[in-house]
């Protein structure tokens, strides 16, 4: 298989491979589409440079160069990383219709994206700490 092959197939578990996988709080949060606590996550505030994986997959999602503070509680991102690595879905939960960002490569719930974020893009990629793995440049 050739390496690009390879970085576009998808994870597939079993349920219980996740659970296994999994810490309680992110298999509820990636897998049945939880959320965290506002202003708790471990990335909330993150000073440190790098690259942020899928905490199920480890595919890459989002570098701190995109990230800043919007006050809502939970990371934010002007972008992805790999455009090809997320994908997105409507939102009907909660009385409110939203657009779920999902990994691409696993399908673990993420966060969700608003179009009320900086720059050119206008976008605030508003995402789960549960969900992320960081990694140090």
């Amino acid at each position: 298989m050739s390496e690009q092959k390879e970085k576009d197939a998808k994870v597939l578990r079993t349920d219980e491979e996740w659970r296994a996988s999994l810490t309680p709080e992110q298999y509820a949060v990636a897998r049945r589409k939880g959320t965290e606590r506002p202003f708790t996550g471990q990335y909330y505030h993150n000073d440190e440079t790098g690259m942020y994986h899928c905490v199920c997959c480890g595919a890459e999602l989002f570098r701190t160069d995109d990230q800043f503070d919007a006050g809502c509680g939970w990371p934010s991102f002007t972008q992805p990383t790999e455009v090809r690595n997320v994908r997105f879905e409507t939102d009907r939960s909660h009385g409110m219709v939203r657009t779920e960002v999902l990994c691409d490569v696993c399908d673990a719930h993420l966060g969700h994206v608003f179009d009320d974020g900086p720059g050119p893009s206008g976008q605030r990629y508003c995402i789960n700490s549960v969900c992320l793995d960081f990694k140090k440049r």
